[in-house]
């Protein structure tokens, strides 16, 4: 009995376990959100294969980045397995449409048939706009547009990058006052053709936003052996005051082969030079405008000398221009002067004809007064009676 009941316990065990697997791997299932989708690959659907010049077709996308700006263009020289040859300047670029895709990644919109500048085949070509980069292309045929053949594919020496790219340096002082900014886009390419590449020639074009690029040559001095490869490095420069997010892209035999983003920052050294620009000129204008004022405006020293001359105190020029003028418009009265002794009237009579000859030098004319009635000569004053004069009573009669 123990022997059978040890054996029991085990293989309820394993029965138990086999029930519980499944319901946990449901339990973990729902948790997570339902079954593990796999990324899919960025593709562009038509509602139609091919349309006239003012028509409109309907494009449809999966497979992208949710809440991501794309742009949507008809290209010619292009094919969905070569992609746009010319770059996007073979494309429609004016008649293009922009678009958001929704939270599953996904899109529709109108897009109007227009002609590209380059004759067909053509695609519609959709592409982020911002982002990291991701493009899908859908035939189309833009009905009574010319057709040509694309160019052949030189096949003799092919390159492929092989590794990411980079972009090698650092912006320095220079740069944050607006001078160009600079890197080295290096790359390792690898010969997978069946002839050696010589001095092979690449493009590098610089693109900002949703612009085209614009393309520059650029040579590589040296020989790749079929099945080799070769770390390369070549400069790129922007324009000066160049800022914002730009895109680097590799370009060989006519496609492209990377791509780098690369972010410039804005030259804050230029808009603190306009800052103090702004208030450094005006400042300095006025100053200067004040001293011309400064030194064109009259003088006025003698009237500012003269005012606060009047106004030091009462005992300055002011106040004996007020007590010169008083006489002016004062009539003088006679004094009266008592009966005296002889030495006392000698001394007297002196007294007074000394002041009456000082009073006649300093007292000026009146215009009503004549000099003989003038009340400041001798010829108009009273003067004290004489001791002979009868009217004159005798100091020995009065003791």
């Amino acid at each position: 009995m123990s022997v059978s009941g040890t054996v029991r316990i085990p293989a309820l065990a394993a029965v138990l376990a086999s029930l519980l697997l499944p319901l946990a791997l449901a339990l973990a299932l729902v948790l997570a959100g339902g079954p593990a989708v796999a990324a899919e690959k960025p593709a562009v659907k038509l509602s139609k294969s091919q349309a006239g010049t003012g028509g409109s077709i309907t494009v449809n996308g999966t497979g992208w980045r949710p809440d991501t700006l794309l742009m949507m263009l008809i290209c010619g020289q292009s094919s969905t397995d070569r992609g746009v040859i010319g770059g996007t300047n073979s494309c429609a670029n004016a008649d293009g449409r922009t678009v958001t895709t929704d939270a599953k990644g996904a899109f529709s919109k109108k897009l109007p048939v227009t002609e590209p500048p380059e004759p067909c085949p053509c695609v519609v070509h959709v592409a982020t706009a911002t982002g990291a980069k991701a493009a899908a292309d859908a035939a189309f045929l833009v009905a009574g547009h010319e057709v040509e053949p694309l160019p052949k594919e030189d096949t003799s020496g092919r390159l492929s990058v092989l590794t990411d790219t980079r972009l090698d340096g650092s912006s320095g002082l220079l740069t944050w006052f607006g001078a160009p900014p600079s890197r080295d886009f290096v790359f390792t390419v690898g010969n997978v053709g069946s002839t050696a590449v010589k001095d092979p020639v690449f493009r590098i074009g610089t693109s900002h936003g949703v612009f085209a690029p614009q393309w520059e040559e650029q040579q590589w001095r040296g020989t790749i052996e079929p099945g080799r490869k070769a770390r390369i490095k070549l400069p790129v420069e922007l324009s000066a005051g160049a800022h914002g997010d730009y895109t680097v892209s590799l370009k060989f035999g006519g496609k492209v082969l990377a791509e780098q983003p690369w972010g410039v920052g804005r030259p804050w050294g230029v808009t603190l030079f306009w800052i103090l620009l702004c208030v450094v000129v005006p400042a300095a204008v006025f100053r200067i405008g004040m001293a011309l004022v400064d030194r064109v405006r009259p003088r006025r020293s003698s009237g500012r000398a003269r005012r606060s001359g009047g106004r030091t105190g009462r005992g300055g020029h002011a106040g004996r221009r007020r007590s010169l003028r008083l006489p002016e418009v004062t009539v003088r009265l006679p004094r009266l002067s008592l009966p005296s002794t002889g030495a006392d009237a000698g001394s007297d009579s002196s007294s007074s004809s000394s002041s009456t000859r000082t009073r006649s030098r300093t007292a000026p004319n009146l215009p009503w007064f004549t000099p003989d009635t003038d009340p400041g000569t001798e010829a108009g004053q009273l003067s004290a009676p004489q001791e002979n004069s009868p009217t004159t009573p005798s100091r020995k009669g009065t003791t």
